[in-house]
This record gives C-alpha cells, sequence and structure tokens, in this order.
C-alpha cells in the first residue's frame, strides 16, 4: 500500500489540519520575498512586506483560511497589494526607508511550566530516563525518514500532542494537533522530504531531538516529550529567527 493511501486511512482531517510539506513552504516564502524584492528594490524591505502578508493571513479566521483553494495565489496578491502601497508612501520620519513591523510568533514555544496538563500528567505517571527517551526519539526518526506510518503511530501516544511554531513567518499549522493519527499525519505530511532534505538525531535543549536539514541549512528543529516507550508530545520550531544561532555563518 502506498504511503498516500496509508495516510487516507487514518481519521479524516482535511486539507488545513494536514499542512503543508516544509520544502513547498520554504519555496512559497523565498517566492514571496522573490516578487516583494521586485518591487520594492530592497532585501530588507521585501521581507518585511512578506511578514506583513503573513501577519495578515494569520488574522483570518480558520474558516476564511479553508476558503482559500491555493494560499500562494491569496499570499502574492497580498504581497503585490502591500509593496504597491508602500511605494507610494513617504518614509518614516528619521529612516531611509521602511520601518519593519514586529511580527508577533502565533505559536510559543514550550515553556516548561506550562505545558499542557496531559503531558504533565504523562510524565509524571511514567517517568523517562535519559536511555529511554533517546531510544524514543531514534525510533520516531527512523519512522519519519521511512515515511512509514505503521512505523510511527505506535511510538506515538493515543493522546500525542504537536506544537507548531513558525513565527508567522512560515505557513505552518496555528492550532495544536491532539491525538495519534493526527500527529502522525501532520508530521509526515510536514516532513515529507525533499532530496535536498535530511532529519537527524542531535542535541535539543540538553536532550536528545532532531534537526531538518535543507541542503547545508537548518529549518527545523524538533524536541519530544517521552512517557515510557511512546512519545507524548512534539514540538516543532521552523520560526526562521530562532533557528538563525543554528545557522550562524552558514550561507544558503
Amino acid at each position: 500500500m502506498s504511503q498516500t493511501a496509508r495516510l487516507s486511512g487514518l481519521s479524516h482531517v482535511n486539507r488545513v489540519d494536514d499542512g503543508s510539506p516544509l520544502a513547498d513552504l520554504l519555496d512559497e516564502r523565498r517566492h514571496l520575498v522573490a516578487l516583494a524584492h521586485r518591487m520594492l528594490g530592497s532585501a530588507d524591505d521585501a521581507e518585511s512586506a512578506v511578514d506583513e502578508c503573513y501577519r495578515r493571513w494569520y488574522a483570518l479566521s480558520d474558516r476564511e483560511r479553508e476558503r482559500i483553494r491555493v494560499p500562494l495565489t491569496w499570499l502574492a496578491a497580498g504581497v503585490g497589494r502591500i509593496c504597491r502601497a508602500r511605494r507610494v508612501l513617504p518614509p518614516p520620519e528619521g529612516s531611509a526607508g521602511a520601518a519593519r513591523p514586529t511580527v508577533p510568533d502565533v505559536i510559543v514555544v514550550r515553556p516548561r511550566d506550562a505545558q499542557p496538563t496531559t503531558l504533565r500528567q504523562h510524565a509524571a505517571a511514567n517517568p523517562t530516563t535519559l536511555r529511554q527517551h533517546d531510544a524514543v526519539v531514534h525510533a520516531v526518526r527512523r519512522a519519519l525518514v521511512a515515511a512509514d506510518v505503521d512505523l510511527l503511530l505506535p511510538l506515538l501516544a493515543p493522546d500525542a500532542a504537536a506544537f507548531f511554531d513558525g513565527g508567522g513567518k512560515i505557513r505552518t499549522l496555528v492550532a495544536p494537533v491532539h491525538g495519534r493519527d493526527r500527529v502522525a499525519r501532520g508530521l509526515l505530511r510536514l516532513l515529507d522530504r525533499g532530496p535536498h532534505t535530511t532529519l537527524a538525531a542531535h542535541s535539543v535543549n540538553g536532550r536528545t531531538g532532531l534537526v531538518v536539514h535543507h541542503g547545508r541549512r537548518v529549518v527545523a528543529v524538533l524536541s519530544l516529550d517521552a512517557s515510557g516507550t511512546e512519545a507524548v508530545g512534539v514540538w516543532v520550531v521552523v520560526n526562521p529567527d530562532k533557528l538563525r544561532s543554528w545557522n550562524a555563518g552558514r550561507r544558503p
């Protein structure tokens, strides 16, 4: 049975809930930045315009986003409108160019004392040793590299949850994903790997996690919470700002 068919056999979730492959999302942002750069002539102004467009995307309701059949078309049109407006507006006083607005994080990344109750309950009921944690992470990595849902599902707790942090700069899922089937589907969809994408185990916040490279650049970092032999929480960071330290000194 093909990977697509096996995924289709999981609990029904719609296209928006599935998310999109990370490689496609990176290409999407590059396309939008290139479009804005052609219109504005400045790399910083182009990034600012794209950030503003993503802010408007996340300001839409879930229902409004679901009705947009091709997000890239909507985003490209939005970037075009923003760039045209900025070309006719004067720069702020005391500035050589347009001010770059701050785009807030859409998902707040994992403060340990703010973990969902179910994760804290798992940790208290079934504490995990470092060796057990590492075993779970390496098993999850093997399942993701193989893109095998049959390997991945038994490694996730029935009430597992996944949290995605794109920082408003990568079009990731906004709401947390709950349930073994949906977490498996979301991770396999996000990490649907292209020819230049690799997934490796690496120390993350002092414990073994997973790092996704696209070419030479780190494009995602995954931190897992384990309970016994199962992953109960997966925290996925694709926010480019939060990955800068991982890419210090590297060129795209």
